[in-house]
């Protein structure tokens, strides 16, 4: 905790801190699946196009994969590349007994269906936890390979010493990259969820309600101090670019630090936990094979 005069400032969840100690407990993971077991677990990353958010994504996934011992395999289409040739790429990932994570960088070309693309990934290699049978075991309890975000999200939540169980939590934003998945995972850590979206009525009042908030709506500090629930957790996943180019989260972090018990600042909260859990997804897939 940080204090000063006159106030209690919130804890700061240290996103980089925290996926730095994950990593390096799957490095420790790995050495032995490949010691024990010859296996060394390897990732795949289709980039289709040259957008540069994208490839820098990419680059720190390379990274990232690089430092716990994991392989990495780059595909780097043009961004002319058809439906049909990616869905090719795919299958042939899903038959390589290499690769044992599969992810095609979002967003693709717009000719090019991502329902489609994300369903070709072999569930067991869907290391993004996106493909519709992942979807499900995760909305019936049921083990399987979970949306990376979200995971992080539980982790910060988890790094905070609070226990969801018999906890108010309200998430804003219903997307079915974070905000679906994440309001399951804090369902089934037995707390009571609430969803918000854009239809909520007096989203304030609502939010005022959680002991933790998870703000995932994208919108640059859209949440605001006033809102929270004194001594309340809250997991920022936004990442908005501002006019000038620098970066932002979801909650006017200023107004709300003050009210919180502990806070994820952004950037530099979710964005490293989404990373750290892609290479965990993986490690997980490398040993059910």
């Amino acid at each position: 905790m940080i204090t000063r005069p006159g106030a209690t400032m919130a804890q700061i969840l240290d996103g980089k801190k925290i996926a730095a100690d994950l990593r390096a407990r799957l490095a420790v993971e790995v050495a032995t699946l490949n010691q024990s077991r010859h296996i060394v677990p390897g990732l795949a990353v289709v980039l289709v196009g040259n957008n540069p958010a994208s490839e820098v994504y990419v680059r720190m996934k390379k990274k990232a994969c690089s430092d716990v011992g994991i392989a990495s395999f780059s595909h780097e289409l043009p961004a002319d590349t058809s439906e049909e040739t990616l869905l090719e790429q795919v299958a042939l990932l899903n038959q390589d007994p290499r690769v044992h994570g599969i992810l095609v960088q979002l967003p693709l070309p717009p000719r090019i269906r991502e329902a489609q693309i994300i369903q070709a990934i072999a569930p067991e290699k869907d290391v993004d936890g996106f493909h519709p049978l992942n979807a499900g075991l995760l909305a019936i309890g049921r083990p399987g390979l979970r949306p990376c975000t979200p995971m992080g999200v539980m982790a910060l939540i988890e790094a905070a010493g609070v226990d969801p169980a018999g906890k108010h939590a309200v998430v804003i934003g219903r997307s079915n990259i974070v905000g679906k998945p994440v309001a399951m995972m804090l369902l089934q850590a037995h707390a009571t969820v609430t969803l918000c979206h854009s239809r909520t009525h007096q989203l304030e009042k609502v939010v005022a309600l959680g002991d933790i908030v998870v703000a995932a709506v994208g919108r640059p500090r859209f949440v605001q101090g006033s809102w929270i629930k004194k001594g309340a957790v809250v997991i920022d996943v936004g990442t908005n670019r501002l006019a000038d180019g620098s970066l932002c989260g979801d909650c006017d972090f200023a107004s709300v630090q003050p009210r919180a018990s502990a806070i994820s600042p952004s950037p530099g909260g979710v964005g490293p936990m989404t990373i750290a859990m892609l290479l965990a997804n993986t490690v997980q897939a490398a040993k059910q094979s």
